[in-house]
Formats: structure tokens, sequence, C-alpha cells
């Protein structure tokens, strides 16, 4: 992993440090403070090496063999061959919703997910395209930080629902007050900390996944259209199901009109991905007619 890569994500697991720490200092001093400070460093090493596990639990994803989804493996096979990667594992979601996102700590560990919904209206040049696009985060090593921002993203708004809790309901004695304060600080607090945590991942990642994924399957006219698919079919049938902080893990952001997943999707406008897929397929050396 380069370095680059290294420093981005030892921030996220100093921000989620930080984080921690404050809140409990804020809730019971110095001692607490010291006590978070353990605890992240426990919840650190977790996230760094089961991260990839937590993300797909929240979506009850399951890895398939080759003899359940033959053609899906035939693909993927295909394309990590042609990336010079080795075989990722492939999991299949249980969502109507069209849509896929790759995971692990590095290429040797990684997953493959796509739901149901996405193999269903998908033809196989489009799925090409799709798959080729994950296998080059794959490739670029995004896989990493974008779990593991998930993850700490997720029990950042976990923290936050707490303590909107703990401020609705807490006693509002004298003795509880100043609790109740740090409640509401960390309900206010913990989603700009959630924020800074996905402005760690770029929204150029997407556009190079795109050409990665162009390039790999050979068919930037396909990738376009299963983007155009996938968008149309989130605006009608977004994701209910899942976490929001996980929304920049997937090809297209699957939880539309839901306003706090706008607070975590890192991708840029499909019109303006299908435009420049548009440009990729021209320097190919083929004639867009999308």
């Amino acid at each position: 992993m380069g370095l680059e890569m290294w420093l981005r994500t030892g921030l996220l697991m100093g921000i989620l440090t930080g984080l921690l720490m404050g809140i409990g200092y804020l809730f019971g001093g110095p001692n607490v403070a010291f006590a978070m400070f353990l605890f992240a460093m426990l919840f650190n090493f977790i996230t760094y090496w089961y991260s990839d596990k937590i993300v797909l639990s929240w979506y009850n994803a399951r890895i398939v063999d080759e003899m359940e989804a033959p053609e899906l493996y035939a693909i993927v096979r295909g394309l990590a061959e042609r990336a010079g990667l080795p075989m990722p594992r492939i999991a299949i979601i249980p969502s109507e919703t069209p849509n896929a996102f790759a995971t692990g700590r590095n290429p040797e560990h990684a997953v493959v997910a796509v739901t149901q919904g996405l193999l269903r209206i998908l033809n196989r040049d489009e799925l090409e395209g799709v798959l080729g696009h994950e296998l080059t985060h794959i490739k670029n090593r995004d896989i990493l930080i974008g779990t593991i921002a998930a993850a700490m993203a997720g029990a950042i708004i976990q923290l936050a629902y707490w303590a909107r809790w703990i401020a609705i309901f807490g006693s509002y004695d004298d003795r509880d007050g100043d609790n109740i304060l740090a409640a509401i600080l960390v309900a206010v607090l913990a989603p700009i900390a959630a924020m800074l945590i996905q402005a760690a991942i770029s929204r150029s990642r997407e556009f190079l996944a795109d050409e990665g994924g162009a390039k790999l399957s050979g068919k930037p006219w396909a990738l376009a259209s299963a983007l155009l698919k996938i968008e149309q079919a989130v605006r009608y049938r977004p994701m209910r199901e899942g976490n929001p902080a996980t929304a920049h893990m997937f090809i297209v952001n699957p939880f539309r009109g839901m306003s706090i997943a706008n607070l975590f999707s890192t991708h840029p406008p499909t019109e303006k991905r299908i435009e420049r897929l548009r440009k990729i397929a021209e320097e190919m050396g083929y004639m867009p007619n999308f």
C-alpha cells in the first residue's frame, strides 16, 4: 500500500480516536477519556481486520461459490486475470435495488458484492462494465480506506443516535445537566466528524474506477448503460436496508431521498460520469452512441 493510503488510513483512525477521547472527557473527565482511548485502540484493530465482514453483515451479503453463480464467477475471473489480480470472493446481497461494491483490506482479501437486483436488470456486457469498475477499486487499493471509513462513520452515526436519546430522556436535575449538555454536543458534532471522515474519500476515485472498468472490460458503452440503469432504478426503488454510511462504497449511491445519506455520498453526478465514458470510448476508437 502506498504512503498516501497509509497516511489517509491513519488519519481516519486518528479522527475516531480523538473523537472518542473528547466524548469521554465531556462525560467523565480524564479517566473516562483514557478509557475511551483504550476502547478506540481496540476498535481501530477490529476495524482494520474485520471492517469488510462488518459491512457485509449490514446487508446480509452471502458469499457464494462457483456452482451457485457460474456466470458471475466466469466474468470476475476473466476480469481479475486481465487486471493481474487474485480472484476475489463473490457475495450476493438479497436486495432488489441494483448496485454493487467491493470491500476488503487488500486485493488478497477482497470481496465483490452485487445485489440480486443488479443481476436481474443488467445484461452480460453491462455486468462486465460494473464488475470491471469494482475490480479497479481493488487494484487501486481504494477498498481499505473506503471500508474502514464506512465502519467508522457507521459507529459515529450510532453514537449520535444514542446521544440524542440521552439528551431527550435523560434526567433534568442539576447533577445530570452537564451530561445532557455533553450528549447534545455529541449529537451535533458526531455527524460533522462523519463528514470529515468521508472527506478522505475523493470523488476522483470514482472517475478513475469508471475509466479502469471501461478499459478492463473493453466496453465503455456498457458501463455507461449500466450506470444509467442503476441510477434510474435507485431513483424509484432506493435501498431501505443497510447503513447510509456505506453510500460511498456503492457504484451509485443507493440511498436516494434519505437526507443523512447525502452526507456520505462521494459520487460525481451520473451524467458527468457518462460524459467521461463517452470520451474514453472515443479514445479507444469506438463511436459512442450513448
